[in-house]
């Protein structure tokens, strides 16, 4: 087996990416050679198994981490270095809590295989989500966390791999009501998991835009959790208030805010970035595309990867 070291050393500040997910039908190669036209310098690439899926954004695989050979090691250590766009972390966002006997058992098998492939291409972090039954309570879901997560964190130590966890509910819509399919949603649950799994390969890949919707502060938390940030997503988010006036927080999520791209809603990127910095993050920060205004075609994607780098570039090195 050949072994590579593909993120390599990087000059220590934080530095513009963007999620692969946007792009799905592009080859890794057009992906990394998109993101040095444009002038990133990082992609976040994604590793679902190979096939389609319902839910947006899921689904895309553009590294198989289930056919690693040689070859292709070699082929991706080649577009890296071709390139100098640098990966900033695999990525695979599926339930591992799902009540779902033999869905929780495909995505742990998958999982583990996604904390392999980071390890053979000498890649330090996994992106993903805790999970979460959504039918049932917080105290309902903290035994399964803790069988669960205990032993992947157990199993991604052993490789030298850390695990970012996203803090999106994944709460919109109504097969994800009332709980969401994700835990790990708000400082005090990141407390709570940290305390009960304190490793230091356990941390997060913080999204302010999540905050936002959910009315919570979302640069206080960047103080605290400052050792556990090991990725930064960057999305933004419009929360429409008149219309919240009307439905309420016990609203489907949707009915009241809408992602956007950076600079479009109301994160305060300049602040943001700010306290970022100030807490000593210094690693990749990636653009997520998820505004409806920008999915309908190759062209609109690609457009908002180029106005989210133009204007993130006033506070992030690209």
């Amino acid at each position: 087996m050949v072994a590579f070291v593909i993120v390599g050393a990087r000059v220590k500040s934080m530095q513009l990416g963007f999620v692969s997910a946007i792009v799905p039908d592009l080859p890794l190669e057009d992906v990394f050679g998109l993101a040095r036209s444009i002038g990133y310098s990082y992609v976040e690439v994604m590793c679902w198994p190979v096939g389609r899926a319902e839910r947006r954004y899921a689904g895309v695989t553009h590294i198989d981490v289930n056919a690693l050979t040689d070859e292709a090691r070699l082929r991706i250590h080649a577009v890296v270095q071709s390139t100098g766009v640098a990966i900033s972390g695999l990525g695979y966002y599926p339930n591992p809590l799902t009540p779902d006997a033999a869905e929780a058992n495909a995505v742990g098998v998958h999982l583990r295989r996604v904390i392999l492939g980071a390890k053979s291409l000498g890649i330090p972090v996994v992106n993903t989500f805790v999970g979460r039954d959504w039918t049932k309570s917080v105290e309902e879901n903290w035994p399964l966390f803790l069988d669960i997560w205990t032993d992947l964190i157990r199993f991604a130590e052993d490789y030298g791999v850390k695990i970012a966890i996203e803090n999106c509910p994944m709460l919109f819509t109504r097969d994800e009501w009332p709980g969401g399919k994700n835990l790990a949603s708000s400082p005090a649950l990141w407390r709570r998991m940290f305390d009960a799994i304190p490793s230091a390969s356990f941390g997060l890949n913080y999204d302010p835009s999540h905050l936002v919707w959910q009315q919570m502060d979302y640069l206080a938390p960047l103080t605290e959790f400052a050792s556990r940030i090991f990725h930064v997503h960057l999305k933004d988010v419009v929360v429409d208030r008149k219309r919240l006036d009307q439905v309420g927080i016990l609203a489907y999520p949707n009915e009241f805010h809408t992602p956007k791209l950076p600079g479009l809603g109301e994160v305060d990127w300049g602040r943001f970035v700010s306290r970022l910095s100030e807490v000593g993050y210094d690693g990749p920060a990636c653009v997520e595309v998820e505004d409806r205004a920008y999915e309908g075609t190759p062209e609109l994607r690609r457009q908002a990867l180029k106005k989210s780098y133009a204007y993130l570039r006033q506070f992030i090195n690209g």
